[in-house]
């Protein structure tokens, strides 16, 4: 009986994804940690099973009058239990009414996040952010071959998150190599990552060569005819071109010469098919006859053909982008010559010196074709692990690992280029990332979505995305819209978004055993995203710019 005296917390409600508990100051001190939002407590019964679950709320009771203790409520999340020193997620096995309530020992909170992977498998980049003594592994096979999301305002330290999972895949080996067999495409929207990975394949937009004749037929006129104005006569001139042009460029047989269509994967000459649209806009027909009087007195009569004049539009557009030397990674010699081996090799680091990390600098694209750049490289790398899992499956028919050089593509920015839009201009990204959102893990392409704007994601990417790495969120949208998505189970949890500080998140998802608010470590080689220090700046002397450099460059 004397214990039940020194009782300071107690049950008090008991939901189905909440529990309310009374404590009193001592509980609050005998704790080994400041007990604040995320930390765990602990609520057992006689038989030995204890209940953790994670605090996400507090109330405090103000004390009645001649009563001098205070007393809090806390509102915990229920996580799972604890029974024969394991931890299970979920379980309802626990004794109601409850018997004790503690808050939970470091040990125990230490042995639950080390028992959760075996160590073959885990991947450690964060610490709870309540106690950094105790590390938050996720289990690397369910982090990476799962779609991840990393989420964050300006200035909440994502890019640093993305480059150290980036940094701590590429160092990790099971074995005494120089190179492990990670393969990771960086989509680097604002030239950040070259300075996190200088020893990358960097390619930026000078030294990038993209095969325009591998587009798809919705993709080539996206980029060559104006949509809005819905002209067939263009569609269908365009089209006739491209198919005679891959005619006139294969070098096989006739059989399948004859099989060349609109959408084959073949070389065609984009000047061809300038060519073709001039002569269709000039193109004037022999009538039979002849002129019987006058100046032109025997010489034979011409009409206007049926286009005569109706392609004026579209010849200048594909004149503009021709001549658009902002488009020659795409459009120029080089895009017209290099192989489809070189293109592939270009864009998985599989060169003279082979790379883990390949960063796609893409501040240089033009915006009006940011989309089909990033469609193209992501089709390019998704039919490569479809078509390598055929051949592995057909050289060993009893081969269970699809892909054994397995990729993550990492979308940096993803807003700009797959937003919760029906506009055609997004329409080709939008249509290959679902794709590899859907179905890349079957090929071993997986993709991590980087975004400061979730709710301009689209929902059909966003929502594929088992692992979430959930850092701070301003933007009450953007709130609404990442608890939405994830698990009812977390309680208040997610109202910790828009207070979290600069590289704290909430990590959670398939991979990790607990729904945690974490520290992220420190990247070894940050990313150039650092904000500019203006105030500092502008107390320095007045810095002249050379504007006739800076030309040099807009007008490379």
């Amino acid at each position: 009986m004397s214990n039940e005296k020194n009782i300071n917390a107690e049950v008090i409600s008991v939901y189905p994804n909440k529990v309310k508990v009374a404590v009193d100051d001592e509980f609050i001190t005998q704790a080994s940690e400041t007990l604040k939002i995320g930390s765990y407590i602990r609520i057992s019964d006689d038989d030995d099973i204890a209940l953790i679950a994670m605090i996400d709320n507090f109330l405090i009771e103000v004390p009645e009058e001649g009563e001098t203790k205070r007393r809090y409520i806390i509102e915990a999340n229920p996580l799972g239990v604890v029974k024969d020193n394991k931890f299970q997620r979920g379980g309802d096995t626990i004794a109601i009414p409850p018997k004790k309530v503690e808050p939970a020992k470091e040990s125990e909170i230490l042995s639950i996040y080390s028992q959760s992977t075996e160590e073959s498998e885990k991947f450690t980049f964060s610490s709870l952010s309540s106690n950094t003594n105790i590390k938050v592994p996720v289990n690397g096979n369910r982090f990476f071959n799962k779609h991840i999301a990393v989420i964050g305002s300006t200035g909440s330290g994502k890019s640093h998150t993305v480059s150290k999972l980036i940094q701590l895949a590429v160092e990790a080996k099971d074995g005494d190599f120089s190179l492990n067999n990670s393969h990771i495409i960086i989509f680097d929207i604002h030239s950040e990552y070259k300075s996190a990975f200088p020893d990358a394949n960097n390619i930026g937009i000078n030294d990038l060569i993209l095969p325009y004749w591998l587009l798809t037929s919705e993709e080539l006129e996206e980029l060559f005819i104006d949509t809005e104005v819905n002209d067939h006569n263009q569609r269908n001139v365009f089209k006739e071109a491209v198919i005679q042009s891959r005619k006139d460029k294969f070098t096989g047989d006739d059989e399948n010469k004859a099989k060349i269509h609109y959408d084959s994967p073949l070389l065609f000459d984009i000047n061809d098919v300038l060519a073709f649209a001039k002569s269709k806009n000039e193109e004037t027909i022999d009538t039979g006859e002849v002129y019987v009087s006058g100046a032109k007195k025997g010489q034979p009569k011409t009409t206007q053909g049926s286009l005569f004049g109706r392609l004026t539009n579209f010849v200048s557009r594909l004149e503009n982008k021709l001549n658009d030397k902002r488009l020659d990674f795409l459009l120029g010699e080089k895009s017209r010559t290099i192989t489809f081996e070189k293109t592939i090799k270009q864009l998985i680091g599989q060169k003279a010196e082979n790379k883990n990390v390949t960063v796609l600098d893409l501040s240089g694209v033009p915006f009006e074709v940011l989309s089909i750049t990033v469609s193209l490289i992501s089709r390019i790398i998704f039919e490569y692990g479809y078509y390598y899992k055929r051949l592995r499956t057909k050289n060993n028919p009893n081969e269970k690992i699809n892909n054994d050089t397995p990729f993550l593509l990492v979308y940096e920015e993803a807003h700009k280029y797959i937003p919760k839009s029906d506009l055609a201009k997004y329409r080709a990204s939008k249509t290959s990332i679902e794709r590899i959102a859907k179905e890349g893990r079957k090929y071993g392409v997986t993709l991590l979505l980087a975004s400061q704007r979730p709710s301009e994601l689209s929902e059909t990417i966003f929502s594929q995305c088992n692992n979430f790495v959930a850092m701070r969120l301003t933007n009450p949208i953007d709130q609404n819209y990442v608890k939405k998505l994830l698990p009812d189970t977390l309680g208040n949890l997610t109202d910790k978004l828009p207070s979290l500080q600069a590289g704290e998140a909430l990590l959670i998802g398939e991979a990790v055993i607990l729904p945690s608010i974490v520290k992220i470590e420190k990247c070894s080689l940050p990313p150039s995203s650092n904000d500019i220090p203006y105030w500092e700046l502008w107390k320095q002397e007045w810095k002249e710019v050379n504007i006739t450099e800076i030309k040099k460059e807009w007008y490379l």
